[in-house]
């Protein structure tokens, strides 16, 4: 057999593959592996620096597969290579329990750089992987951080809106090592994409600053789609877009180019057809002849020597380089220095501190020390406190500074920021606490994905103000809650916000810190206190007066703990014996044994919540809340909390009413 008659039968088994799985599971996108098969292959085995024994290799070339759902386009070719799949994985496709589910997710499969399935969101990730990788080569050195960034994305993804966001930062940003091919296949689910879509893609990305090749009817051609490739990585000024003109489905005479093979087996009939066409075995599932898993194989196993080349470039760097090396490791690592936490500092009772300043006083205090500390906000970055003076900006003449202005793009840069954080960097991003709608999307993935991103979400209450009711969030608060993963931390003050950070980057996964646009006082025990009390969800910040006795707890989260302990003074002093109980974090909070728990919230003691947002979910703690059911208004923030009862005089009120009825 030739080289090409291999690689012919290589390519056509990754189809066979894709088949297979998508018909033994009864479920899954056959179509785009099998018109996609070819640029598959050129990718790994022509194209990418890759060593499949160490899938985590720091200095390998990225791919990201944006259109997750052609997800055994990516298993099959993981399999062959060598990245640890079996043919029983492929089986199990889409299976409980299996390494291959119906879309990629980080850190389930190796190989797998970030999840992917929702449209747009992946697109976005690549462009997060490559300002990381910029911003690392120009910061380090290219001995130390030099690969690329390949991507597929099809028209699902260019309709989605995060899409047009992330790809006119990185023409903004001339990010030069990310090659994207466009799956121009004409089909969506619905059928031809001209029912919804007639935009000129070309133009358009030409107008974000991109480098765009039209690669034309080249689908099954791999000498030009390597070209095709390789001109996109000689393109060091700016990203790269290939437009690819594939036929899904293809080589499968019923559903080329039909919407048929988008989402649905093409039978045992059509495939056995099929894989006549291509000369494979119609009656073995699953074939993978030993010559071609040897072929893939041997290309998996290629960029051993280039990775033991880089990481002997690396140490040599390090030996020479051995204060720089270290804060190459805290990046890869996620981590502070050793030592970091003595930076935070820490205010004064009686100080009156807004939190998103206490937040950029923590982040100024802290970032020489947590070198992997990369982001900024959305055109925001000195409302939110990201703003970071000494970071110096992330341009598209100098990636090296550590501030990046996302512009009024919120949706892509929660995107692009989980693409950075699987990078060696630690991003944050902030944008006003209403506009997280905006991005959700990439909350949830960071969520799934345990990716460690600090959403730094600020102005989060009525307390915004004259703005009024379109920039005051409400409901926002109790929907992060639901998310499973999400670390949502509302601190009280300043202290608990150092606390709150500190979490963030000891920590694991992603981070909400909900802060304040008005300026809240210092109270007295959240230095001391709040160190472990913020990491353990809730904590005793104000004492009962009789110790054998506890009439009334009040529990509060944010700038509303100010106004439960100006009431616990009040009614102590009226000689009720109350407890005041900050409560940073629910999710924290439920982490705890039940022995704490019940030490923080005794059972059977009536209980007042004070927060400034919806009464969902209070029910769980408290007998009554201190809440907003509906929309706020528009004047000034403090008249806003008065009126809305967030007040000492407004919490004393509905406590005396609760202790009222406990009485009955």
């Amino acid at each position: 057999m030739s080289n090409a008659e291999l690689e012919t039968l290589a390519v056509n088994v990754i189809r066979g593959l894709s088949m297979d799985a998508v018909q033994a599971a009864n479920s899954g996108h056959p179509g785009t592996p099998m018109a996609l098969a070819p640029l598959a292959h050129v990718l790994y085995t022509r194209v990418m620096n890759y060593d499949a024994s160490d899938p985590q290799w720091f200095d390998r070339d990225r791919f990201v597969l944006s259109a997750g759902h052609a997800s055994m386009l990516l298993y099959s070719t993981l399999y062959l290579t060598g990245f640890g799949l079996t043919l029983d994985d492929l089986k199990a496709f889409r299976q409980w329990g299996s390494a291959t589910p119906g879309h990629p997710e980080y850190g389930h499969t190796a190989g797998v750089e970030v999840t992917t399935g929702p449209l747009g969101q992946g697109f976005a990730n690549g462009v997060g992987l490559a300002l990381a990788e910029k911003h690392l080569r120009e910061r380090f050195g290219a001995q130390v951080c030099d690969h690329s960034v390949f991507a597929i994305c099809g028209d699902g993804d260019l309709m989605e809106g995060v899409t047009h966001e992330a790809a006119s930062l990185a023409g903004h940003l001339k990010l030069g090592k990310l090659v994207y091919v466009y799956d121009d296949n004409h089909i969506t689910i619905d059928g031809p994409t001209e029912l919804a879509y007639s935009d000129n893609v070309r133009l358009r990305f030409e107008g974000y600053g991109w480098h765009v090749i039209e690669l034309g009817e080249v689908a099954e051609d791999l000498d030009a789609l390597e070209a095709g490739l390789r001109a996109g990585i000689a393109e060091s000024d700016r990203p790269t877009l290939l437009i690819l003109r594939s036929h899904i489905g293809y080589p499968s005479p019923k559903v080329t180019d039909t919407s048929e093979a988008h989402g649905n087996p093409l039978g045992a009939e059509e495939i056995a057809i099929t894989k006549a066409i291509m000369g494979l075995p119609i009656d073995e599932s699953f074939y993978a002849p030993t010559e071609v898993v040897d072929f893939y194989r041997t290309a998996g196993s290629r960029g051993a020597a280039k990775r033991n080349e880089r990481e002997q470039q690396r140490a040599s760097w390090a030996t020479t380089n051995p204060e720089r090396a270290a804060e190459l490791d805290a990046c890869i690592g996620q981590r502070g220095l050793d030592g970091w936490e003595a930076k935070l500092p820490t205010w004064a009772v009686g100080e009156s501190v807004a939190t998103r300043n206490a937040s950029k006083d923590v982040l100024a205090a802290v970032f020489d020390v947590v070198p992997g500390l990369v982001g900024g906000g959305a055109d925001l970055t000195g409302n939110t406190g990201t703003l970071i003076k000494s970071g110096g900006t992330v341009t598209d003449s100098d990636a090296s500074g550590r501030i990046v202005h996302f512009g009024i793009r919120e949706h892509g840069m929660g995107s692009i920021a989980n693409g950075m954080s699987v990078s060696a960097t630690l991003p944050f991003v902030g944008t006003f606490f209403v506009f997280s709608d905006y991005m959700r999307p990439p909350a949830r993935i960071a969520a799934l994905s345990h990716h460690k991103v600090a959403f730094v979400w600020t102005h989060d209450s009525v307390g915004v103000g004259e703005d009024g009711p379109t920039h005051q969030p409400v409901e926002q608060l109790a929907s992060l809650r639901a998310l499973p993963g999400l670390k949502v931390i509302r601190p009280a003050d300043a202290n608990e916000t150092a606390h709150a950070w500190k979490c963030h980057i000891n920590g694991t996964g992603p981070t909400a810190l909900l802060l304040t646009r008005q300026n809240t006082p210092v109270l007295d025990g959240t230095a001391d206190r709040g160190a472990t009390g913020v990491a353990n969800g809730a904590y005793v910040l104000v004492d009962e007066t009789n110790r054998d006795h506890i009439d009334l707890v009040l529990i509060g989260t944010g700038s509303e703990v100010a106004h439960c302990v100006g009431a616990a003074a009040v009614l102590s002093s009226a000689g009720h014996s109350v407890r005041v109980v900050s409560m940073p974090s629910w999710d924290a909070f439920e982490l705890q044994p039940a022995e704490y728990r019940a030490e923080v919230l005794p059972p059977g003691v009536p209980t007042l919540a004070v927060e400034a947002g919806v009464s969902f979910g209070w029910s769980k703690y408290a007998d009554d809340v201190v809440a907003i059911d509906r929309f706020g208004a528009s004047a000034p923030g403090g008249k806003l909390m008065t009126e809305f009862g967030y007040s000492t005089h407004g919490v004393v009120q509905r406590a005396r009413a609760l202790l009222a009825l406990d009485q009955l």
